[in-house]
């Protein structure tokens, strides 16, 4: 199954998980030509029809959900109180006593993908991990194009291997979570200028370039790398359907500040702005525990910035290029990318 009747402007809007991202947004890109995509891998399956069937009522045209690969985590006692250890100064300068601990670690990713296939959108991507061959067998069977996130060539090579239809390779200088699977992820760095062709030339599926996208002039240049499209996160969150908390925005639009990879936050390496949790965390980082347990245990960190509007433990993530973001409207924004990208 091909992926080039998915959107008639070579455009895929990030799928941004934690809440930036509405069904309004997705809506919003879909019904202006290009793709927009649901962040569900921090969604219940009951929430995630609850969106998508919003999203259905605002747009017929096509969509795309996100999910993580991910396991269910069984963390020791005593893993869980080294890792409270090492949030102690941050927690306590909040005028906590202890950590709250969170009630579940992840949503059930087993759970999600029953949820999925019955939900049949015309296309899903995949992150933090690969998919067994029989279950992009059952995605298929459900008329559902898979999409796998790569950060290197031998990450293509193996969504390639068990049937995806496209893969999404993602550049060091792409925003949020990276999606890397095999081998340390601290190795796969490379620019989203090597990455891409670099992919394009290893596999016969379609390419989809992200990184650093945040112009039409920027979009010209993947697809003469060989890119079939792109996929922008950043360029979306300060569009006006994009539910970012206030000043998480405001810091973006200041176009101050320099991202950073850090895994302190979720344990899992993720660029954002640089800001006073990073640094705090920054000498015990290489010790915090995985995905998903060091981002449930900082859940209550980060809801407490965003109740007092404290950028400094908030997690701002976006990539690299965030200072050329242009706030607008969401359609505004992808006939502007389209006129630019014709220019």
């Amino acid at each position: 199954m091909g992926i080039d009747d998915l959107f008639q402007i070579p455009v895929i809007q990030g799928p941004m998980a934690g809440g930036a991202c509405t069904p309004e947004l997705v809506a919003a890109v879909s019904n202006a030509g290009a793709l927009g995509a649901l962040p569900c891998s921090l969604l219940s399956p009951a929430t995630i029809e609850e969106q998508v069937a919003r999203i259905r009522t605002l747009t017929s045209r096509p969509i795309m959900l996100n999910f993580f690969v991910q396991g269910k985590p069984a963390p020791s006692e005593e893993e869980v109180g080294k890792a409270v250890e090492l949030l102690r100064p941050v927690w306590e300068s909040l005028g906590w006593n202890t950590l709250p601990l969170p009630t579940k670690w992840c949503e059930d990713f087993e759970a999600q993908f029953e949820c999925l296939l019955t939900l049949r959108p015309p296309a899903v991507s995949f992150t933090f991990g690969i998919l067994e061959a029989v279950q992009v067998e059952r995605l298929h069977g459900a008329g559902i194009r898979v999409i796998g996130t790569v950060t290197t060539v031998e990450e293509a090579l193996a969504w390639q291997a068990i049937g995806a239809d496209a893969v999404v390779a993602s550049g060091i200088e792409a925003g949020g979570h990276r999606g890397t699977f095999l081998g340390p992820q601290q190795d796969a760095t490379l620019p989203a200028a090597e990455l891409w062709p670099a992919v394009v030339a290893a596999v016969q599926i379609p390419v989809i370039a992200a990184g650093g996208i945040m112009t039409g002039t920027d979009i010209k240049r993947a697809l003469q790398l060989g890119a079939r499209a792109v996929q922008m996160g950043t360029a979306f969150l300060v569009t006006d359907e994009a539910a970012l908390h206030p000043a998480y925005k405001a810091r973006l639009l200041s176009g101050e500040g320099t991202t950073k990879l850090t895994r302190s936050f979720s344990g899992r390496y993720a660029r954002g702005i640089e800001n006073g949790f990073m640094r705090q965390m920054a000498s015990v980082e290489p010790l915090v525990p995985p995905y998903p347990i060091q981002n449930a245990l900082t859940g209550s960190i980060r809801a407490a910035a965003a109740k007092s509007g404290d950028t400094e433990l908030m997690s701002m993530w976006c990539g690299t290029e965030f200072a050329r973001a242009r706030p607008m409207p969401a359609r505004q924004l992808i006939e502007l990318l389209a006129s630019e990208l014709q220019s």
